[in-house]
């Protein structure tokens, strides 16, 4: 590859062949440089942040058809944030004291198997998950894992929104779930944080009837990083911005704009609610909104298509490396990133797949493949982060290691 020195290289960080996609752990993606000019630009001027939020909650409602939106500190901030909107609703008391729930409905109910490590983003505002159904399917015993009727039944008194982990393969579906929320009058919280591509999920779990839609920032629309952002029912947005903006203002002027804060219908200024902590820089907010443009703008049938010839590319390559089998998976309009599926047979090769991807990471430059399918001596390579000349390299380090 060439040899350009980096600011990692003055700070002595090794950089990161990036064969796995966009994971947070190794930066997410490469930023759009029209994104990173943006964010310059910000940088030279003052702006008052709510102003910016309600620019941005237009913008990102165009974006997904919701009624509002607003940007957060990443896909996991959003999550707290719309678990807090739930909980707190209009009522300034409650935001004061989250995360005490004492009083109030703090429950979300989720199906079983979306339960995942990032929930405990839902659980940071004070709320209590109620995990709902069974591991059958996945067992193989012919039932599901969730039947409706077992979300319907967990709603009750205490229940404060339904939480939904958005996957090609979860169960039941979003529409069926929104459903036996709305007939209890309960909203919805989805967690599409990796779920771009397709495009068209900007606006389908709006669509399915969705009341909040948390998104990254630093995935797929390649801004900032450190973002995400809310679509969603413009009340529970309204109850974000209330619970995320500074407030600290004397009441005579205190005047934040009226559609996303709507300070008209409070009895008075709200204190610092729990995203004060989570706070988005001017910089961040700017470059999210310019990213998101370009990628609502972008081709993405030729996108994927580039990604699936990369794929086709690596898997060929591939394909003579003795105890090596591949296989291209995804490209569906599900799973819409083609991915080569890589299986080691460890008789036939130097090393396992465990092997392969410890010794991968501790080479200069660090090189990530995918990891998730060890305990089957399996590996993925994702193109969607590869240069053609580092499709090259990768090749050649797996070739290397397994030889």
């Amino acid at each position: 590859m060439a040899d350009e020195a980096t600011i990692y290289d003055e700070l002595g960080v090794p950089t990161v062949v990036n064969a796995t996609g966009t994971k947070t752990r190794i930066s997410g993606t490469l930023m759009r440089e029209e994104a990173a000019d943006a964010m310059r630009d910000a940088s030279r001027a003052f702006v008052r942040i709510s102003d910016l939020q309600q620019r941005a909650s237009e913008l990102i409602a165009e974006a997904t058809g919701a009624d509002a939106g607003y940007v957060t500190s990443g896909a996991s901030s959003a999550l707290s944030m719309a678990a807090a909107a739930c909980l707190a609703g209009d009522d300034l008391e409650v935001m004061a004291r989250l995360p005490d729930t004492e009083g109030i409905p703090d429950e979300i109910v989720m199906p079983r198997t979306h339960r995942n490590g990032y929930d405990h983003a839902l659980r940071l505002p004070g709320a209590t998950i109620v995990d709902v159904g069974t591991n059958d399917y996945h067992l193989g015993t012919g039932s599901e894992n969730v039947e409706p009727w077992e979300i319907g039944a967990a709603i009750a008194d205490e229940t404060a929104a339904v939480a939904y982990m958005e996957k090609p393969y979860t169960q039941p579906p979003l529409e069926t779930v929104c459903e036996i929320a709305h007939d209890n009058d309960v909203p919805v919280i989805v967690d599409a944080a990796a779920e771009l591509p397709p495009a068209e999920n900007l606006s389908r779990f709006i669509e399915q009837g969705a009341d909040l839609v948390a998104f990254s920032g630093g995935k797929a629309i390649r801004g900032p990083q450190s973002t995400g952002f809310l679509a969603g029912d413009e009340e529970l947005i309204r109850s974000v911005a209330r619970q995320h903006l500074d407030m600290h203002a004397a009441d005579a002027v205190y005047d934040p704009p009226a559609d996303l804060v709507g300070a008209d219908e409070l009895p008075g200024v709200p204190r610092q609610g729990v995203g004060r902590s989570m706070k988005v820089g001017k910089e961040e907010i700017v470059g999210l909104i310019r990213a998101l443009e370009l990628f609502v703008e972008e081709d993405h049938d030729a996108r994927l298509r580039e990604w699936h010839e990369r794929a086709e590319r690596l898997e060929s390559a591939l394909a003579d490396v003795p105890g090596l089998e591949t296989r291209i998976e995804g490209g569906d309009k599900t799973d819409a990133v083609s991915q080569v599926t890589a299986s080691v047979d460890p008789d036939r090769a130097a090393t396992d797949a465990t092997g392969l991807v410890g010794s991968l990471r501790r080479e200069t430059p660090r090189v990530f493949v995918g990891a998730d399918r060890l305990d089957d001596d399996e590996f993925t390579v994702n193109p969607a982060c590869l240069t053609d000349e580092e499709v090259d390299y990768v090749v050649d380090r797996i070739r290397a290691t397994l030889s």
